[in-house]
């Protein structure tokens, strides 16, 4: 029996790719067993959830903007967390890493074949952002499975002769993106457009009855269609909004939508009951910066590196520097689909349209993401899956390409050449994916030498200062915090958040019993602060005069409970009036 030497390659391809992305699966598995750290976890994913927990489900905190978000990822966080467990949403926003994998290795496999497919997967899953998401409790890795499905769906209906089931299953999937996060409206806006065109580009491109202005109908007919099935499966999260705010997409376009909860708002975070209440008016934060003119002033940035930010981010993306894009892709994300202009000559009819529209639906998220908000990586999610597919589809041209030469030197510098793109592609993954492992260093947890309370305060230092909250200081103290970068998910007592109100009280007060009293009326018990930006923000925002009576303040009527890396809790002292004989302390109170 004669064995087919390209058939035997094949499965050997196939069986190595399979076990490396077992590999990759199992690497990013171990690194999300570690307690959540990640700051949006922290300051909503995981906090909005634990308060719903605790005082009902979809309870308005006019408090956290973030909790008038869509939010169907975080309803699923709320079981495991119901629970007391953390972690496992981490593998559930996973989940969707995985689910988005299998979706391009199904959409490239039934184009090229299988080999192409789960390189596609396996390039996805090590591309350095989602490594990184699929280790933290975000909710992106969500709104970009539910994108590519749209996106997929789309294609499939194109190629399907227009079937309503595929329009119905992409606007499904659109309404969920846009249920996931407000990113979503992106792909609602761009797809919204797509459904017409696609269907009128594929009635040019057949023989078909009928007189164009009909033609036209039915394409605006199918967007219709898709808009409406889109804004059904949206509305739930809308119509919460618009009774809670009465802006259906609050808190964007403030501007359009008169919204009666900046009214309502308040600094507190209240797990009890609502003792704390804002003091003064929320300052307009709107500075009339454009955040173009942001990057230069702060960044020091040339107008042609803004200009290039569009092509800088394949390149230049670092983890948690804004100024590079708080993230990192992949250059070849970029590369590879350039390169398709040249190899994809010899595509059909179907596949060229294909190949333009997935394009097309890249640059023009890419492009608005660009103008509308200051960069950052992970908020331009949705264009990976199309630009992967992208890859594959021009790694196979250049393979043809190559076939296709009569000269055997350029047929083999062409292999080569391609041989070198893969591997170069996923080395550049690999290399983030070891720095990342080493930085989130999850074995000593695993193993027991580390226990969940070191772990967190080695990322978190503050979170040595909220156990002793937790465990020491009496359930009803409020304590005010400033520069903790909104971080409340694991305070178990009823915290402030409001710096404005810090500073309406230093500025209004002409004593340091005047700004305890004030404290006090607002039910403030302790302050939690970090050191240094308190320091920055003392002489940045008072007066000299101020500056002093502040410190005056916590002098005498502060006391420090405790310190740890730059952060300090302070207690204070009782506003006593003038038949009071002495001052009392509520710090240090067990529960």
């Amino acid at each position: 029996m004669r064995i087919d030497p390209k058939a035997s390659t094949n499965k050997c391809l196939l069986a190595m790719l399979l076990m490396l992305i077992l590999l990759q699966i199992a690497c990013i598995g171990l690194m999300a067993t570690v307690p959540p750290v990640s700051r949006d976890a922290l300051t909503h994913h995981l906090a909005v959830p634990k308060i719903w927990i605790e005082k009902g489900i979809f309870t308005e905190l006019p408090s956290i903007p973030f909790s008038y978000y869509p939010m169907n990822l975080d309803l699923l966080y709320m079981v495991p967390l119901y629970w007391g467990n953390d972690i496992f949403p981490k593998y559930i926003h996973f989940a969707f890493a995985l689910l988005t994998a299998l979706l391009i290795y199904s959409h490239v496999k039934q184009r090229l074949d299988r080999v192409y497919g789960l390189l596609g997967a396996l390039f996805f899953l090590s591309i350095p952002v989602i490594v990184k998401l699929s280790t933290t409790v975000y909710v992106d890795l969500g709104l970009i499975f539910f994108s590519a499905c749209t996106l997929f769906a789309l294609i499939g209906w194109v190629e399907n002769g227009c079937r309503i089931r595929y329009l119905l299953l992409s606007a499904l999937s659109c309404g969920l993106a846009m249920g996931t996060k407000y990113n979503g409206l992106i792909v609602f806006f761009l797809m919204s457009c797509f459904v017409p065109l696609s269907y009128l580009r594929r009635l040019k491109n057949e023989t078909c009855d009928g007189s164009q202005p009909a033609n036209q109908f039915k394409a605006i007919s199918f967007g219709v269609v898709f808009v409406a099935g889109s804004l059904l499966v949206f509305s739930p999260w809308m119509i919460k909004n618009l009774y809670m705010t009465g802006n259906p997409i609050y808190p964007l376009y403030k501007n359009v939508f008169s919204s009666g909860a900046e009214e309502r708002q308040t600094h507190t975070i209240n797990h009890k009951d609502n003792r704390a209440n804002e003091k003064g008016k929320k300052e307009n934060a709107n500075s009339g910066w454009t955040h173009f003119a942001m990057r230069k002033m702060v960044f020091g940035e040339s107008l042609w590196q803004i200009a290039l930010i569009p092509v800088r981010v394949f390149f230049e993306g670092v983890d948690d520097n804004p100024q590079h894009f708080d993230g990192r892709l992949n250059p070849f994300l970029l590369i590879l689909p350039l390169l398709l202009i040249w190899v994809g000559k010899k595509q059909d009819n179907a596949r060229r349209f294909e190949s333009k529209l997935l394009s097309l639906f890249a640059i023009s998220y890419l492009l608005f993401v660009y103008f509308k908000i200051d960069m950052r990586i992970r908020w331009i999610g949705p264009i990976i899956p199309p630009l992967v597919v992208l890859c594959m589809y021009s790694l196979a041209g250049l393979k043809r390409y190559g076939e296709s030469c009569s000269k055997k030197w350029e047929a083999t510098f062409l292999k080569g050449l391609t041989i070198v793109f893969v591997l170069a592609m996923l080395a550049w993954n690999v290399q983030y994916v070891q720095a990342l492992y080493l930085k989130i260093d999850p074995v000593p947890y695993v193993g027991g030498k580390v226990d969940r309370d070191d772990y967190i305060k080695r990322y978190r230092p503050e979170y040595e200062l909220i156990r002793y909250i937790n465990n020491q200081l009496p359930e009803n103290s409020i304590v005010l915090c400033l520069f903790i970068g909104n971080r409340i998910y694991y305070f178990d007592r009823d915290i402030n958040l409001n710096i404005r109100l810090l500073k309406q009280i230093i500025v209004e007060s002409n004593s340091s019993k005047q700004v305890l009293c004030e404290l006090e009326n607002v039910g403030i018990t302790h302050i939690l602060l970090r050191y240094d930006l308190t320091r920055g923000w003392m002489k940045n925002n008072l007066e000299k005069d101020k500056q002093e009576l502040l410190r005056l303040f916590f002098k005498e009527n502060a006391k420090r409970v405790d310190s740890f890396k730059g952060y300090g809790l302070f207690g204070l002292k009782k506003c006593i009036n003038e038949e009071g004989s002495s001052h009392t302390f509520t710090v240090g109170v067990p529960k």
